[in-house]
């Protein structure tokens, strides 16, 4: 499969790259933008794209791989590029056991993105200095953001007011929850995000998002909302599935389909219980 699209943020020798693949492309949740900032690269996309990812990789000069979490389309290939630039990548302590000894992955998330690549990684430090080519360094802050994933780790470099945010963002507003995904984690990690200085977040779905700030606190003003609005509506005697229908819709294929890993009512569950207004 071809490039799907390319992204630029210019900013002399801090400007961004970025290129998007994907198997299928029903909307954003299936495809994938690979970074990079001058001769760093932010995740490693899926391996069902290698043969894309190795086209637009091998003439680029990569010296560091930074590895947000070790979901499948985000760690897909570490090992392929670790091989093919000869570096060893960087994730998240507590994604490195699982990168190293693989994990099993629901089939349709293979179907969507492949399996994942076993693979040795280095710890990724609260902070680390980069090289960004032509001599020119800068330094990327590492912030655990759990809650989509115990290891989600979003990428913050403060000179240029940039954040990597992983899989914090996607969309302002959220209609599914995977069964394994904490709500009240993700919502403490927005917060702790919002309160960072940075202009310009970087999605590798939803791409490159201007007003990124204020992109995320209309997110947690949503999230924030659904919960109060799913507890009133609980208060008045509604019960989950009641509740579900009335705010986000019936259940739909994808949680059938995902035999309900990926479902509406895991995000009304917990929205239901969520105590930290």
């Amino acid at each position: 499969m071809a490039v799907r699209n390319t992204y630029d943020h210019e900013n002399g020798p801090h400007s961004v790259h970025g290129f998007r693949t994907g198997r299928f492309d029903f909307g954003i949740n299936t495809t994938f933008i690979i970074y990079r900032l001058g001769e760093t690269l932010i995740d490693a996309g899926p391996t069902n794209q290698w043969s894309t990812i190795k086209r637009v990789l091998k003439p680029l000069t990569i010296k560091t791989l930074l590895i947000t979490h070790h979901h499948e389309d985000h760690s897909g290939n570490a090992n392929r590029i670790s091989k093919l630039k000869k570096l060893l990548p960087y994730a998240p302590l507590l994604g490195q056991e699982k990168l190293a000894k693989g994990y099993p992955t629901p089939l349709l998330q293979k179907i969507i993105w492949g399996s994942p690549l076993k693979v040795k990684t280095q710890t990724l430090p609260e902070q680390l200095v980069i090289n960004q080519g032509l001599d020119c360094q800068t330094t990327v802050m590492a912030i655990p953001t759990p809650g989509h994933a115990k290891d989600l780790t979003c990428l913050f470099f403060p000179e240029q007011k940039y954040l990597f945010s992983g899989d914090m963002y996607i969309s302002k507003s959220l209609k599914y929850l995977r069964s394994d995904e904490n709500l009240t984690q993700l919502i403490a990690s927005l917060r702790k995000l919002i309160e960072l200085d940075f202009d310009i977040l970087f999605c590798p779905h939803r791409g490159i998002v201007e007003q990124g700030k204020k992109a995320l606190a209309d997110k947690l003003e949503n999230l924030l909302a659904l919960c109060h609005n799913s507890q009133r509506l609980m208060q008045d005697g509604l019960d989950e599935e009641e509740i579900v229908n009335k705010l986000l819709g019936p259940e739909d294929r994808l949680a059938k389909i995902s035999k309900f890993n990926i479902s509406k009512g895991n995000l009304i569950r917990q929205a239901m219980t969520f105590n930290q207004f």
